[in-house]
């Protein structure tokens, strides 16, 4: 084929592409509309290159692991040595593997089950009933899509979501979803309580004062709750229900149901490196460090790539609580790493506008947003 008849080729493919993507987010019905029309094949707009997919990428998900994700019990907070042991478990999960989860965290369980229950009630509604609510518009403080960068990414995720800007102002409660609105105020309330030890515990981690991260470094601005649903996939080996990705936050507290999914990518020292399954351990919320808090670390912490494979069975649902600046305050809040003893800033310094810009331009491509800041 000659180089003008590949480039039309090619050409054609694309605006065959954009027509699907235009389609079906036209629709406002996301993929739990694909799944009431009864579809029983996936469609090619959510095809991933088998190199990408957990079953043929490497590095493989393998039933016997060398790394854990760690639970460390909130409990013995009260007392030095107690607290002492915590974050101590902390800082090696943050320095190694990125993750944890929490348990005795101060969320009772019947908060965390109606949260999750509100969130399956949205999504199941009729489409006409959760229409409204659709938008790409990241102006608005509520919004219902499916797949931020569906326009960007190369490949759509088997998921729908609504997120809630709960900061600089909560939106009106007019502006939450009906099945959401009596849940998330409250919930959101619990998570900034939780987030805020956490904080603590993280600057400890790093040898400062307890209150460093949340007064010097500007880390309590803003949150963003974003409530996920993966419906069950008729062809889980051909899509993901989301790419692997790092967050764009300091901190992200993560609801999950039982229904499992979530990896995470962890290398050992070698460079080798494996997908690890977070099991879901009832009464846990799962907490990851995000980019911003890599930055602030200057590498201490780790914020690292993690997916959710598509499932035969579901739904799935999660909610995660991105807890980031917000607003105004984005283009002014510059991050810069804190540098110790010998080191170097290992990036340069960058306001939260600039990061999260960058985030959303690249999309769920599988690369860090970090790496453009690196030195």
């Amino acid at each position: 084929m000659s180089t003008t008849a590949t480039a039309y080729a090619t050409s054609t493919a694309d605006d065959d592409r954009r027509q699907a993507l235009q389609a079906f987010d036209d629709t406002k019905a996301g993929v739990k509309g694909l799944v009431d029309a009864g579809v029983t094949a996936v469609p090619a707009i959510f095809h991933h290159p088998p190199d990408s997919l957990p079953l043929y990428a490497p590095p493989q998900l393998h039933h016997e692991h060398r790394f854990t994700i760690p639970v460390i019990d909130l409990a013995g907070l009260g007392t030095p040595s107690g607290r002492a042991s915590v974050v101590g478990a902390v800082r090696a999960a943050a320095e190694t593997v990125g993750f944890f989860q929490v348990v005795n965290h101060g969320v009772p369980e019947a908060a965390m089950s109606e949260m999750l229950a509100a969130v399956r009630c949205f999504h199941e509604e009729p489409a006409d009933a959760r229409a409204p609510y659709y938008s790409r518009d990241h102006g608005r403080r509520v919004r219902y899509t499916s797949n931020f960068d569906l326009f960007q990414s190369p490949a759509a995720n088997w998921r729908d979501s609504v997120y809630i800007d709960m900061t600089p102002d909560p939106p009106a409660p007019e502006e939450i979803p009906p099945a959401l609105r009596s849940v998330v105020p409250e919930y959101e309330r619990l998570a900034r309580q939780l987030y805020h030890e956490l904080l603590e515990l993280l600057s400890e981690a790093l040898g400062l004062r307890r209150g460093h991260l949340k007064k010097d470094a500007g880390c309590l601005d803003g949150l963003n709750l974003a409530a996920h649903y993966y419906p069950a996939c008729p062809e889980p080996h051909l899509t993901m229900g989301t790419t692997r990705h790092s967050d764009p936050s300091f901190l992200t507290v993560l609801l999950q149901d039982a229904v499992g999914g979530l990896q995470v990518l962890v290398e050992d020292d070698g460079g080798s490196a494996e997908w690890v399954e977070v099991p879901a351990v009832p009464g846990a919320l799962v907490v990851n460090i995000g980019d911003y808090l890599q930055l602030l670390s200057n590498d201490r912490f780790k914020s690292v790539e993690h997916r959710v494979v598509a499932n035969g069975a579901g739904p799935r649902a999660s909610v995660a609580c991105f807890f980031r600046t917000y607003g105004a305050a984005a283009s002014m809040r510059v991050l810069q790493p804190i540098v110790t003893g010998g080191d170097r800033a290992r990036y340069k310094s960058a306001t939260v506008e600039e990061l999260l810009r960058h985030y959303r331009a690249k999309g769920l491509d599988g690369t860090s947003a970090l790496d453009h800041f690196r030195l």
